[in-house]
């Protein structure tokens, strides 16, 4: 479970989150505006971000653990793959994921390399191991970075933004990924797409005006989603007058 209590953020002297407290205890999907603080509740949760307050995993509080402990934890996959090596190939990639298990000094275990096998045969891309990161196609790259998180056999899973510079094909193929996976993982989804959100079928946590709430239900019906976004909505279809 992860539970945040008084949890603020701030950027530029500027208040995003203020003083949230909440209980996460399963799958969840955060919603909201853009600049709403989504991605900063995310990025918190990971230490990715300053914040005031305390972020417990499972009663840790995370400002206590080592890197490699909260990297055991909880993974990080942002919207968009950026990397600083030209040359890498997409099995020494997602093998990177196994970082927080090497040894110092010492190579990458068989137990590694089979870790790294098997998942990308998992998400079906092992066709790709020899190919160059920097060669794929943004939604081969989506897969390269859930192949990543994988490898780092965490326990939480959260995703930014995950189809957001894709096309409707890998969109779907992102998406059933995703709910696939909650099956072995907690999974925490950043996304502005109702319908993914609707599809990965998880709670849902809307951000608004700084302020955190939980939606068990009730949600996607059109009165509350004209009441949170402002605008109409017929079956979650946008209505411009």
């Amino acid at each position: 479970m992860i539970e945040l209590k008084f949890l603020t953020c701030e950027f530029d002297e500027k208040i995003i989150l203020d003083n949230i407290n909440l209980k996460i205890k399963n799958h969840l999907s955060i919603l909201g505006a853009n600049g709403s603080g989504k991605s900063t509740l995310a990025k918190s949760i990971c230490s990715l971000v300053k914040y005031d307050g305390n972020i417990l995993i499972d009663s840790k509080n995370i400002k206590e653990l080592s890197l490699i402990q909260r990297a055991k934890i909880i993974s990080y996959v942002p919207a968009k793959l950026e990397i600083y090596e030209q040359f890498i190939t997409v099995q020494e990639f997602v093998l990177l994921g196994r970082f927080t298990y090497k040894k110092s000094y010492f190579d990458y275990s068989l137990e590694d390399k089979n870790i790294t096998k098997q998942t990308l045969e998992f998400l079906k891309i092992d066709h790709l191991k020899n190919h160059l990161v920097n060669s794929l196609s943004s939604g081969e790259q989506q897969l390269v970075l859930i192949a990543a998180a994988l490898t780092g056999q965490s326990k939480i899973i959260i995703f930014d933004e995950p189809t957001a510079n894709l096309d409707p094909h890998n969109s779907k193929v992102i998406a059933e990924h995703i709910k696939g996976l909650k099956k072995y993982h907690q999974i925490i989804l950043i996304t502005h797409d109702l319908h993914l959100a609707s599809y990965v079928d998880s709670e849902i946590l809307f951000i608004k005006d700084k302020k955190a709430k939980l939606y068990a239900d009730e949600f996607f019906k059109d009165e509350t989603l004209n009441e949170l976004y402002g605008v109409k909505f017929n079956n979650m279809v946008v209505l411009y007058d």
